[in-house]
């Protein structure tokens, strides 16, 4: 499910905290703070969208996330690579190691990444033939 960019922003402030209060998202928020009932909006969408539940305490709730920022993402980035690049992670990752304009630490950087998810399947693949 897609957000949108004001939910995905509030997202991201559930996500680093783990459980907040309406006040603390509020105060999360630079002058000119958004409206209550604004912010209240966003969370019911996140809550039908099911993101996030909240515990209510006294007369407050407080709010946690139920999607990981992770599987978020990369559901997001896999829908890209299906709509943008013919489900082809080989060609996205062409495009963004060009596109990007990455340095050479940061290309080397990446390779080492690379490296160690190969060994990672390497070994995975090899201990699952036992």
């Amino acid at each position: 499910m897609q957000l949108s960019k004001k939910e995905e922003q509030l997202m991201e402030f559930i996500w680093k905290q783990g459980k907040v209060f309406m006040k603390d998202i509020i105060e999360s928020y630079p002058e000119p703070k958004p409206a209550t009932t604004t912010i209240s909006t966003l969370l019911k969408r996140l809550q039908d969208k099911k993101f996030v539940a909240y515990k209510v305490f006294g007369n407050s709730r407080q709010y946690y996330p139920l999607v990981k920022k992770v599987d978020y993402f990369s559901k997001h980035v896999k829908g890209m690579i299906k709509n943008y690049f013919d489900n082809s992670p080989l060609q996205f990752a062409s495009f963004f190691t060009k596109a990007t304009d990455l340095t050479t630490t940061e290309l080397e950087d990446l390779k080492k990444i690379v490296d160690q998810e190969i060994k990672r399947k390497e070994k995975w693949q090899f201990t699952s033939l036992k």
